[in-house]
């Protein structure tokens, strides 16, 4: 089965229809390879698709978008292929975040000058670790814009790094093995020291609170240079943006340049295993999920748009011994349980921002179902009937008890009793408000998204993982690739974009 000849050297298969799976598609078709996809669920999309019940679209996940302003990565890509803009309004405020026993939140402005004004207020002293945020941020993003690859595998990949880098980049240098707690305490804005200020404890919090959002970890594991990224996007000429439909109008949209290319998507197939031949990938095995038959798909190049477990899964006894331990020393993935409320508009509080962050006490670390990130619905956005609106509730929770419990109901309607409590505290959900009510948790995405385990929002960027030092789009077996949140940048519908991008370079000048 490892001698497979393909018809040309221009033919790809996509393992997965995520937003990553979708970009690398069809800005290859729209580049003449004869490309095919295949997803085992029934709708593209992954953990950036939607469901609907009872006249409610929901949002399965991701729920804002960065990168739709000139010059952002889905302008640019949306331009290659010659398509509209989806219709979207600016996240303003991005977040607004409440800190346990506080009924004032902290709001993050898309305007610059009022977050500056607002963080001024909320933390008093802590403008130091904002400017030089600011400083380190700047040219990142220039260096970014200018396509380079991270981290490179071959003298291609060099040279692209090489030409990307300018003077200013030096300025991010020292800080490449620093994390944002180590900046916080050189700083004398820890929270641990000794006589440590209150406000420091906030301020700490706070960014643990959204760093986990983006990064997946800590503040104190979280590596300072992409931190800077994550902590600056929020604010113009960049933004968060709401877009108007669903989240899948940016799958539709992708599907759509597909199809007009010439490429293939097809749904509701699994892709079995990657078979390579003298260390160069030649085909996949695909199972047609409602036949049950298989057959094998010969291909020139396979990009992966998996988790990077799952990618080792699928290449079984071929994976090389390094890869593998590699992965396999991985920590576990982050997990999420969500709670998915169609309600009356009466429930929602006047002036509620789209997205909003509560952390319910300062026990311990960001742990599971102390936390609630929601997303709301806007009136006439799409994703409900009139007078009523969508709200998407996340927590993070641990992957492993979900596999173990001799009762996964039970400890589902705990999860789901104890979120219901939380947000009542802030939306209305008595009397009739409340009309849909649904759960899901890291067994619900394992089975709808495949994601290894149910893990979502991909690898922790802590030192070891991000940018220089995380997994490459090349992986070691020539024609192979990865996509997605497990690649640099690693986080959101924009960093799963980013990864694509390359991955189209790296094909086309191989």
């Amino acid at each position: 089965m490892g001698q497979i000849s393909a018809s040309s050297d221009r033919k790809v298969v996509v393992i997965g229809a995520g937003i990553g799976g979708l970009t690398a598609a069809a800005l290859l078709a729209h580049r003449g390879y004869a490309v095919r996809v295949f997803d085992q669920a029934g709708v593209s999309g992954g953990c950036a698709s939607t469901f609907k019940r009872r006249g409610f679209t929901f949002d399965v996940g991701a729920t804002q978008v960065a990168g739709l302003e000139p010059g952002g990565i889905h302008h640019q890509i949306f331009a290659e292929l010659d398509l509209p803009l989806p219709a979207a309004t600016p996240c303003d405020p991005a977040c607004a975040v409440f800190l346990p026993g506080e009924s004032d939140p902290i709001r993050v402005w898309r305007d610059p000058a009022a977050w500056r004004a607002e963080r001024q207020r909320q933390f008093p002293g802590s403008e130091p670790f904002w400017q030089l945020m600011q400083t380190l941020f700047q040219p990142s993003w220039r260096f970014q814009s200018r396509q380079p690859v991270l981290p490179p595998r071959s003298p291609w990949d060099l040279w692209q790094l090489i030409q990307a880098l300018r003077p200013e980049t030096l300025v991010t240098a020292p800080y490449t093995l620093t994390t944002v707690g180590q900046v916080l305490r050189q700083l004398g804005l820890g929270d641990d020291a000794p006589g440590a200020a209150a406000g420091n404890r906030r301020l700490k919090t706070f960014l643990d609170l959204q760093l986990k959002l983006y990064s997946q970890v800590s503040a104190d594991e979280t590596a300072v240079l992409y931190a800077a990224t994550a902590l600056s996007m929020s604010q113009a000429p960049q933004g968060l943006w709401h877009l108007h439909g669903s989240m899948q109008v940016l799958s539709d949209s992708l599907e759509k340049a597909l199809t007009r290319d010439g490429g293939l998507l097809t749904l509701q197939h699994r892709v079995q295993q990657v078979y390579v031949a003298q260390g160069r990938v030649t085909g996949v095995t695909v199972e047609n999920s409602k036949a049950g038959t298989t057959w094998v798909e010969p291909a020139d190049h396979v990009v992966a748009n998996v988790t990077v477990q799952s990618l080792v899964q699928l290449l079984g006894e071929q994976a090389p011994q390094g890869y593998r331990r590699r992965v396999e020393a991985l920590p576990s993935g982050s997990g999420a349980f969500v709670l998915y409320l169609g309600v009356e508009a009466a429930a929602i509080p006047a002036d509620c921002p789209p997205h909003l962050q509560f952390l319910y006490t300062y026990d311990g670390p960001i742990a599971e179902n102390n936390t609630l990130f929601v997303s709301v619905s806007r009136p006439g956005d799409g994703r409900a009937p009139a007078g009523r609106a969508t709200v998407v509730a996340s927590s993070f929770t641990d992957i492993a008890p979900w596999w173990q419990t001799n009762d996964y109901e039970a400890m589902k309607q705990a999860y789901t009793d104890s979120a219901l409590q939380r947000l009542s505290s802030y939306f209305d959900l008595g009397g009739d408000h409340l009309i849909h009510l649904e759960a899901a948790t890291p067994r619900t995405f394992a089975r709808f998204t495949a994601r290894d385990r149910g893990t979502v929002g991909g690898l922790g960027m802590g030192i070891n993982s991000f940018g220089p030092f995380g997994f490459a789009n090349r992986t070691p077996i020539a024609g192979l690739w990865l996509v997605g949140d497990c690649t640099h940048p690693g986080e959101g519908t924009a960093g799963v974009s980013y990864s694509a991008q390359t991955v189209v370079q790296q094909i086309a000048a191989s």
